[in-house]
C-alpha cells in the first residue's frame, strides 16, 4: 500500500496585516520528502499519527510536504500554489490513500475556501483514491470539503491536546474502510452563529456539553462526531459554527447526530459570546488575585498571533505598567528590530528602545504605537526549544533570536521575538531563563492555547481587553463577504 501524507496548515485572519507567504511557513515549519518523516513521527500531531501507523501497516509512504504557518493575514498566490501543488502532483502519480493533516480556515488571495478547494483538487486527479483529514476545532467547514473526501474529523480539544488522538481515529476509519470493515457516511449541518474564539474553550461552557454529547454519540456507535467553533476572524462566506458526523453505512443516523448537536448550539447561542470588562476594573482583580501570591495569569488576547494577532501591540502592556503591577513575565512581543539593538548592546546592557507597534492594522482603524521603554537586556538567545507540554509535544519551536528586556528595575521582564509565537507552552519563558512558577503575573498574548501549558500554574485567570486584529468584540471587524443573516451581527431566530 502506497499512502501519501501531507500537511498544509494555516488559520487565516482576514483583518491581519501580517502576509502569510512561503517564508512565513518556512519561519515556523516546512519540509519536503523524508525530512516530513524526520520532523514529525515522533509528535502529538496528526501527521505523526498518519506515519506512526502507516508504519506499522507497512505502508509506503510519501510524504510531499509539511507546511504551518503561525495564523496571519491571507496566503499569498505563490504560497498555496507551491503547497498544494506539491501535494496534488503526489496524489496523481499514483497511490492507495489519502491522509492530510489540515486546519480548515485557510483562505488564499485567489481562494477563499483554501482546503475545500485543494480537496477538489485531489478528488479530480484521483476520484477512487480515498481520502481522510483532520481540521482545527476552528475549522470553517464547507461542503466542498465534505464531498471530496471520505472522512473528515476535528479536535475536541481547545487548547489541542488531542491532535494525535484524532489523526488516528480518522486514519483508523480510512484503513477499515480500505479493508472492508465499514463504509463511512459524512452529514454535516452549518449553524448561522459567528462564536466568539474566547467562548470556545472546551473546559468551560457551553463547548463542554457540546464536546460530551458528541464523545457519547462516538460512544454509542457514531465512528465520529465533531462540534467545529469556527474562526470568527474570517471575512469569508462560510465562517461559522458547524457539526459533521460520521456513521457506518447509515446516513440517516449521521444525520440525526449532526442535527442534534446544531440544535445544542444554536440553543446555547448567547454563551458564545464574550462579555468585556473595562480594563482598569480588570486590573483592579489582578492586583487583588496577585496580593493572594501567584502567578496570576494576564490574557492580552486582542493580540494574539495563535490567532493572527501582530503581536507587537503595547496598550496591555503599557496599562500593567503604568498600573505598578510587579514580578511581571510578559510572553511575548514580537520585534524583530528591538532584538537586534539589544543583541548589538549585549547582555547586561541598558538601553533605551521603542518597543513593538511597528505594524499598522488599517483594517481597525489603528497605526502602530511603539512604547518607549529603558531597561536592561537580560538575556539573548537563539528563540529554540522543544515542547514537553500536551500540545505540539516534541515539535521544535523557532521564536527566532530572542532577547529579554528587563523594565523597571527588573519589575517587568519582557520577552522579544523575531518570530511570531503564541505562548501555549512554558518553554517561551524557561529557555530564556525565566523562571514562570516564581512569577507573581504572566501577561500573555493568548487566548485559550495558554492553558496547556500554563493552566496548571494560575492562581487565577483575567482576561485584559486590549486592542487589535484578535479583538473578542466581533462587531469591532467590517465584514463584507460573510453570510448574513448571522448572529450576533444580526437578529437570527431560528437557525
Amino acid at each position: 500500500m502506497k499512502v501519501v501524507v501531507a500537511m498544509m496548515k494555516h488559520e487565516t485572519n482576514t483583518f491581519s496585516p501580517l502576509a502569510t507567504d512561503l517564508a512565513r511557513f518556512e519561519a515556523w515549519g516546512l519540509h519536503r520528502g523524508p525530512a516530513v518523516i524526520d520532523a514529525y513521527a515522533t509528535t502529538a500531531m496528526p501527521i505523526g499519527a498518519y506515519i506512526r501507523l502507516c508504519q506499522a501497516r507497512g505502508a509506503e509512504i510519501v510524504s510531499p510536504v509539511a507546511a504551518e504557518a503561525m495564523p496571519g493575514g491571507i496566503v499569498t498566490r505563490e504560497a498555496y500554489e507551491t503547497l498544494a501543488g506539491l501535494i496534488v502532483d503526489a496524489v496523481a502519480a499514483g497511490c492507495d490513500a489519502v491522509l492530510l493533516d489540515l486546519h480548515g480556515a485557510m483562505v488564499a488571495e485567489h481562494e477563499a475556501d483554501g482546503e475545500g478547494e485543494l480537496l477538489r483538487r485531489l478528488r479530480e486527479v484521483a476520484p477512487d483514491v480515498p481520502i481522510a483529514a483532520t481540521c482545527d476545532l476552528h475549522c470553517n467547514l464547507t461542503q466542498i470539503m465534505i464531498e471530496n473526501c471520505d472522512a473528515l474529523i476535528g479536535y475536541k480539544t481547545y487548547p489541542h491536546v488531542d491532535m494525535a488522538q484524532v489523526g488516528d481515529q480518522v486514519a483508523r476509519i480510512l484503513f477499515d474502510k480500505i479493508d472492508g470493515k465499514t463504509w463511512p457516511v459524512m452529514n454535516w449541518t452549518s449553524v448561522p452563529l459567528l462564536a466568539q474564539t474566547l467562548a470556545m474553550g472546551t473546559d468551560d461552557e457551553p463547548m463542554k456539553g457540546l464536546i460530551a454529547r458528541a464523545r457519547a454519540m462516538e460512544a454509542e456507535g457514531l465512528l465520529a462526531a465533531t462540534v467545529f467553533g469556527g474562526f470568527p476572524m474570517a471575512d469569508v462566506p462560510h465562517a461559522g459554527l458547524s457539526t459533521v458526523t460520521i456513521a457506518n453505512r447509515n446516513p440517516a443516523e449521521a444525520a440525526a447526530a449532526s442535527e442534534e448537536l446544531a440544535a445544542m448550539a444554536w440553543a446555547r447561542r448567547d454563551d458564545f459570546l464574550y462579555r468585556h470588562v473595562p480594563i482598569a476594573d480588570a486590573l483592579d482583580h489582578a492586583l487583588a488575585a496577585g496580593a493572594q501570591g501567584g502567578p496570576v495569569i494576564l490574557l492580552d488576547h486582542a493580540d494574539n498571533c495563535g490567532s493572527g494577532g501582530t503581536q507587537d501591540v503595547m496598550g496591555v502592556i503599557g496599562a500593567v505598567i503604568d498600573r505598578g503591577l510587579t514580578d511581571v513575565a510578559v510572553g511575548a512581543v514580537w520585534d524583530p528590530v528591538a532584538v537586534k539593538e539589544m543583541a548589538a548592546a549585549g547582555v547586561d546592557a541598558t538601553v533605551t528602545l521603542a518597543l513593538g507597534g511597528r505594524t499598522p492594522m488599517p483594517s481597525v482603524g489603528l497605526g502602530g504605537e511603539p512604547l518607549i521603554l529603558t531597561g536592561k537586556v537580560k538575556a539573548l538567545t537563539d528563540g529554540r526549544f522543544v515542547v514537553r507540554g500536551p500540545m505540539y509535544t516534541g515539535v521544535t519551536v523557532d521564536m527566532g533570536p530572542t532577547a529579554v528586556f528587563s523594565v523597571g528595575d527588573g519589575r517587568v521582564e519582557i520577552v522579544v521575538t523575531s518570530h511570531h509565537h503564541e505562548p501555549w507552552d512554558l518553554g517561551v519563558f524557561t529557555s530564556v531563563g525565566i523562571v514562570p512558577e516564581a512569577k507573581r503575573f504572566l501577561l500573555l498574548k493568548s487566548r485559550i492555547h495558554y492553558r496547556a501549558g500554563f493552566a496548571g500554574l494560575a492562581r487565577a485567570t483575567i482576561t485584559l481587553d486590549g486592542y487589535g486584529v484578535t479583538t473578542s468584540d466581533n462587531t469591532q471587524l467590517s465584514y463584507m463577504d460573510l453570510r448574513r443573516p448571522i448572529f450576533p451581527l444580526d437578529r437570527v431566530n431560528t437557525p
